[in-house]
């Protein structure tokens, strides 16, 4: 017999740049000192990948509302939502989540990917799910574990979107998957055309909002509030790891929906609950989120400052305003050479490869925080200079 274990080697766009001393992955951060910066391999660097917009994980109200959870109810709940992991912190933050969010209910579960997986049991074999082909992996497997076919249209393609809706059965129970923010190249779903299309054909409109929640909006609600539509969402996901600094996830939407999936959807009912000191934390930051208006501006200001340069260097940066944003290098070790070039100039930005995105691309994915100042993200833009001008023009310059 075939052993099984024969397939389990690296791909060459891992294996090249670990042979050329290059591989960015999996790289030990030993402290967080604060103020933009991490430190690796003994040095302080500039953090130019972290998702935590709002640099709220360090934040001490958020890191104490932690501390004495976990003080006051252990480490862990040692059982799922269902049966014995059921906090009364849990119930007040999907209370608070939900009002936020504009819902009638959330599920709050341990991880924003858990969050999207337990959407599974949405997908019934009556259904069919209009999915944009930039959508997370947690949304694609959400639609593995479902058994409602999955048709995919072109980013944010809306006639594209138009058509497979036309020729959908009419029969058929309709839901279009996207993102709020697109956690790649940080542009924005086109939410007006999908609300737009779905209306049209009676489609169920479900969004992904783990990079835009608490960022975009007036109210840093995210991308449904930022177009004005969020009434027009019908079911919302969330996670904790990016504005809210902290872990987890959660479901919002209609009432019946949510408690639909509280006993029907596996990923939910068969995990362990959010631990009591992250669910503190999440709720800690859902009201700094509310209460401080000035960090989305701050995190906004450094975004503008970081796209514009970027532009000045000769990069094709497309539209977007958010604080991400993803740079063309070709093939994968260019594009891990060009890490490492980063790395020794004091910056540390994350490399994007197959799968994470689609097709051949390989990508610097860049990204500043509200703690980042206009002179560190001059650093950045003076790092990246550099290193293009070393190892040569990539592919969007």
């Amino acid at each position: 017999m075939t052993d099984p274990f024969s397939k389990c080697r690296l791909p060459e766009e891992f294996e090249a740049p670990a042979r050329a001393g290059c591989y960015p992955f999996y790289l030990p951060v030993e402290e967080r000192p604060g103020g933009g910066e991490v430190v690796v391999g003994g040095r302080r660097v500039l953090m130019a990948g972290s998702n935590d917009y709002l640099a709220l994980s360090g934040d001490p109200r958020v890191t104490e509302a932690a501390a004495e959870a976990l003080r006051r109810l252990g480490a862990g709940n040692s059982g799922s939502r269902a049966l014995n992991g059921t906090l009364e912190l849990h119930r007040t933050l999907e209370a608070e989540l939900a009002a936020f969010l504009g819902h009638e209910a959330a599920m709050v579960v341990s991880t924003g990917y858990q969050a999207n997986l337990t959407l599974s049991a949405l997908f019934g074999p009556r259904d069919v799910l209009f999915a944009d082909r930039h959508i997370h992996a947690s949304l694609i497997d959400a639609a593995r574990l479902g058994q409602a076919p999955m048709r995919r249209y072109r980013h944010n393609d809306m006639g594209q979107l138009a058509r497979l809706l036309e020729e959908a059965d009419p029969e058929a129970g309709a839901m279009v998957l996207t993102e709020g923010m697109f956690s790649v190249g940080g542009d924005l779903s086109d939410l007006p055309g999908i609300v737009k299309l779905a209306a049209r054909h009676g489609a169920r409109v479900v969004l992904d909002s783990a990079h835009d929640a608490g960022l975009l909006g007036p109210g840093g609600r995210g991308a449904a509030e930022h177009h004005g539509l969020q009434p027009a969402v019908d079911v919302q996901t969330v996670t904790f790891s990016k504005c809210f600094g902290t872990l987890g996830g959660a479901v919002a939407g209609p009432r019946h929906v949510v408690e639909y999936l509280r006993h029907s959807a596996r990923p939910a009912l068969f995990s362990a609950s959010l631990p009591p000191s992250c669910t503190a934390a999440a709720l800690a930051a859902l009201g700094i989120i509310r209460a401080e208006p000035e960090r989305r501006r701050a995190v906004m200001s450094a975004a503008e400052r970081l796209r514009s340069g970027l532009v000045a260097l000769g990069f094709a940066i497309p539209p977007g305003g958010t604080p991400t944003v993803s740079l063309r290098m070709g093939n994968a070790l260019a594009c891990c050479r060009f890490w490492a070039g980063l790395l020794e100039e004091g910056v540390l930005a994350n490399v994007m490869l197959p799968p994470s995105v689609p097709g051949e691309s390989a990508l610097i994915r860049l990204s500043v925080t509200a703690a980042h100042t206009g002179g560190q993200v001059d650093r950045i833009l003076g790092a990246v200079a550099s290193v293009a001008d070393r190892l040569g023009a990539a592919e969007g310059r």
